[in-house]
């Protein structure tokens, strides 16, 4: 009979590689340091941090949220929090991209199941091509972590709903390069 502790680490192998198969048309692969995982399983690469790899992360939009929807949904109090993926998924969908950026660290802690395109500026709340296991410490040649991308956010937020900035430049500036979003869009 077989026991769970075998088989676990057998459907785990089979699983990473269906996925780096999956993907393998999508996604560039990093070249992984001799002490990291194994080639297979590194499908994103890691030079973009702070950013995400755009094979990988490009942005996905909610097709719920246009200019002329702004104001009945993401500019009304709590709509990020009611569209919000459960945490089993997020949390899933992080540990396995954690593997697939080849991250040394794999305390899921450390990381947040980022929309790359905020919910707040009309992201896809559960397309994966949205989501990908942000950093939370600064990373890449800046100094910048998580927590200054949630308040260049914060900031575009307010912009579309202030009807400041159309909502499809908001979207651009972040999904291209949210560490100048706001410098992009006249903002900051």
């Amino acid at each position: 009979m077989l026991r769970a502790h075998r088989i676990a680490p057998a459907v785990a192998t089979v699983v990473l590689a269906a996925a780096a198969l999956a993907t393998a048309g999508t996604a560039h692969a990093a070249a992984p340091a001799p002490h990291t995982r194994a080639a297979l399983d590194v499908t994103c690469s890691q030079a973009y941090l702070p950013l995400p790899d755009p094979a990988c992360t490009p942005g996905a939009t909610n097709p719920d949220v246009t200019q002329d929807t702004i104001d009945s949904t993401i500019c009304v109090p709590g709509y990020s929090t009611s569209i919000r993926p459960s945490s089993t998924y997020t949390n899933r969908l992080k540990v396995q991209q954690i593997a697939q950026y080849g991250y040394d660290d794999t305390n899921t802690a450390d990381y947040e199941e980022d929309h790359f395109i905020p919910l707040s500026l009309g992201g896809n709340p559960t397309d994966p091509n949205n989501l990908w296991p942000e950093p939370r410490y600064a990373t890449g040649s800046s100094s910048q972590s998580s927590t200054d991308k949630d308040t260049v956010e914060y900031k575009l937020y307010r912009a579309v709903c202030n009807h400041q900035v159309d909502l499809v430049p908001a979207q651009q500036a972040i999904a291209t390069d949210w560490t100048t979003a706001l410098s992009v869009l006249g903002l900051g």
